[in-house]
């Protein structure tokens, strides 16, 4: 190890916390931008999940957007897993208590997976790589003036830098927390069931994700989500739970849109399993110090309603990488680099949080079923929603179009037409 905190050279050894889609982007992109500086690393992947064997879960929708495939190719050097496909999502079905809109997908499709096989696709390519990956958890750290300590399960680990790409785990939060000023983002509970409800009616629903806002104050929004054999359903809130996931079932309007619920368990006994997780609504305080840095969820760097939430993962890891390599790995480097490099997301972030309450107080209101009605003949309107649900645009260039002036006369006339 070294005292410098200047840019990783020859011999350099990274740690990374999470074997997620973020962390192993990360260590590849490290692995890659060295060999093309000519230096010498060792990159180390700590992750206590077995995706392979499907024993355990990060628990996610699954839904892949762009640029995802492109930062793939070319920033990994990685083709994207189209093998892995459980189809296409060629659009959105925006439901509200009274109404529903259609949102045709604009360009290129998203593409639904299997979010364990997608993790256990990105692990094997680090394998392949020749990044050493521990099945271990990290349970402390310490920072001394010549490197990090990571201790482990089985082994403690030195390095020269750390970096956290393990989402919202508490117990890796709090060992940083303890040793830096880190302090992890405000979340929302996520829970997650799916069915299987026959070929002939997944055939029938289409390639559609039904996203759902309804005036209950304990659901944020819900989603379905079409996978190839079965339907999974996500709801988001500050306390959902799984009579929270029961009640959404059991309303009518969600019901109607479910086909054989009735038979759920018939083609496979794990049906309507409830999963509960958590996804980031705020920026992380400290997300990097001398020598670490956070990325993804960890760092809080997402967007809200968590869209494209492996997207930024893998791109937050990439620039990490950048960072670490070509700046250095002190506080500032970070913060000159970083931080500048995801200002993208940064910036968004409170444009997507007035969104964000925009959308719940209208919806408790029920004054999201005129915003509907007046979408269907503004296609401005429709533009906004559709890059609003899909993640597609960013949050500002969202609510500038939809407060032009011709939008907000649309819509206030159908609230006056209620």
């Amino acid at each position: 190890m070294s005292s410098s905190l200047g840019p990783l050279q020859d011999g350099g050894r990274v740690v990374i916390i999470g074997g997620g889609p973020g962390g192993v982007a990360c260590a590849l992109a490290l692995q890659r931008q060295a060999r093309q500086l000519g230096r010498r690393i060792t990159v180390t992947i700590l992750e206590g999940k077995q995706f392979s064997s499907e024993q355990h879960y990060n628990q996610c929708a699954g839904v892949l957007s762009p640029p995802l495939p492109a930062l793939l190719k070319h920033e990994l050097g990685l083709p994207f897993p189209y093998h892995l496909s459980r189809g296409e999502i060629k659009g959105y079905v925006l439901h509200t208590d009274g109404e529903v809109l259609l949102l045709p997908e604009r360009g290129e499709p998203s593409i639904a997976v299997r979010r364990i096989q997608f993790d256990a696709f990105m692990l094997e390519a680090a394998t392949q790589a020749h990044i050493g990956i521990i099945p271990a958890r990290a349970v402390d750290v310490e920072f001394h003036a010549d490197g990090v300590m990571v201790y482990t399960e089985n082994v403690p680990l030195e390095c020269d830098v750390v970096v956290g790409a393990f989402g919202l785990d508490e117990g890796s939060a709090a060992f940083f927390a303890r040793s830096t000023g880190y302090h992890p983002p405000r979340f929302l509970d996520s829970v997650v069931t799916k069915y299987h409800p026959g070929v002939e009616a997944m055939e029938a629903f289409g390639p559609y994700i039904h996203a759902f806002l309804p005036a209950d104050p304990a659901i944020e929004f819900g989603a379905i989500t079409p996978k190839g054999n079965h339907l999974t359903i996500n709801i988001a809130g500050r306390r959902v739970d799984a009579p929270t996931m029961r009640a959404f079932l059991a309303n009518p309007l969600v019901q109607a849109t479910l086909p054989n619920l009735d038979r759920a368990g018939l083609y496979d006994v794990n049906d309507l399993h409830i999963f509960k997780g958590r996804f980031p609504r705020s920026l992380a305080s400290h997300f990097y110090g001398d020598r670490y840095v956070m990325i993804g969820d960890a760092a809080g760097l997402v967007r809200a309603f968590k869209g494209k939430g492996v997207t930024s993962a893998v791109l937050t890891g990439i620039r990490a990488a950048r960072t670490i390599l070509e700046e250095g790995i002190s506080a500032s480097a970070f913060a000159d680099h970083y931080r500048r490099a995801n200002r993208d997301i940064i910036e968004d972030l409170p444009y997507g949080q007035l969104m964000r309450h925009l959308t719940i107080n209208l919806a408790r209101l029920r004054l999201l079923d005129p915003v509907l009605r007046a979408a269907r003949a503004d296609g401005v309107l429709q533009d906004a929603l559709f890059d609003a649900v899909s993640a597609h645009g960013p949050y500002k260039a969202v609510l500038g179009r939809s407060l032009r002036p011709h939008v907000v006369a649309h819509v206030v006339r159908e609230m006056l037409s209620m």
